[in-house]
């Protein structure tokens, strides 16, 4: 498998931790978040990773990865940021992509690489108890997700007027199979330049817009649950929160840190 790692964004909701330095390489219980995912991913056996720069991108050194800059990181967002790699973005192998403020168990990274569909998110089913330690309330702040009965996501990223149209949380990480990895290259170049995606020109639309455009245009988009087991550092009081739990022990029902680093199996699927 092949991995796709954005780490372009400026970070700015982590300033000052972010002044000098990309998201990437903010420290999460003294490693970094970048540290922390390529160990995951070389424990699981992807040896095959791109990381796509942006922000402050000669801080950002990895032995063993190949780089590709966004030039235009300030001005544009995800999706851009990934297919500045698009010569990367072949049918070789199954791609794995994967935004950088997030880190996740071994078991989480394991039950996406089994999913067997063109396109598998992993969803967080148990997504409300996480967003309750991190913000007052969750509804203000989460996304649309809706499954049909055999798990196939139907709409996601859209606002939520209330908690029933939130079946699971994306956790910024998703898997496209080997035979279909050129199709999504095509249907990303066939797509409107001036459009509008949920309230955003073409290069600033948001990953979940992408994908939501995949499954409007028929695309299986297959859900893979998991509870728990991952955490995103997006906010500088998430990273606060974090920190304080690690140390008084109560993050690891949430996320276990000491997995996410040494690639240690653990429980939660």
């Amino acid at each position: 498998m092949r991995a796709i790692v954005l780490a372009a964004g400026q970070g700015s909701r982590l300033r000052p931790l972010t002044d000098h330095r990309p998201k990437c390489l903010v420290k999460l219980a003294g490693m970094s978040l970048l540290d922390r995912q390529l160990r995951v991913l070389r424990q699981a056996g992807v040896e095959d990773i791109i990381i796509v720069t942006g922000y402050q991108a000669g801080e950002i050194h990895a032995p063993g990865c190949r780089l590709v800059h966004n030039p235009d990181y300030a001005r544009t967002n995800m999706v851009a940021t990934l297919f500045c790699a698009a010569e990367m973005i072949t049918g070789d192998d199954d791609l794995l992509i994967a935004y950088t403020d997030i880190v996740y168990e071994p078991t989480v990274l394991r039950a996406v690489m089994d999913c067997r569909k063109p396109i598998c998110l992993p969803i967080d089913m148990d997504w409300r108890r996480y967003w309750e330690i991190r913000m007052a309330d969750p509804l203000a702040d989460a996304e649309t997700l809706l499954l049909d009965a055999h798990g196939r996501v139907l709409e996601l990223g859209r606002k939520p007027r209330e908690y029933d149209a939130i079946q699971g949380q994306y956790i910024g990480m998703l898997k496209v199979a080997r035979d279909r990895v050129g199709d999504l290259r095509d249907a990303y170049a066939l797509m409107d330049r001036n459009g509008n995606y949920d309230g955003k020109n073409f290069a600033n639309m948001f990953m979940t817009s992408f994908i939501q455009h995949l499954i409007d245009h028929g695309w299986h988009v297959q859900s893979v649950p998991i509870h728990n087991g991952w955490l995103e550092v997006d906010t500088l009081r998430d990273h606060q929160t974090y920190e304080q739990m690690h140390r008084d022990g109560s993050l690891s029902s949430f996320c276990d840190l000491d997995s996410c680093g040494t690639g240690t199996p653990t429980r939660r699927l």
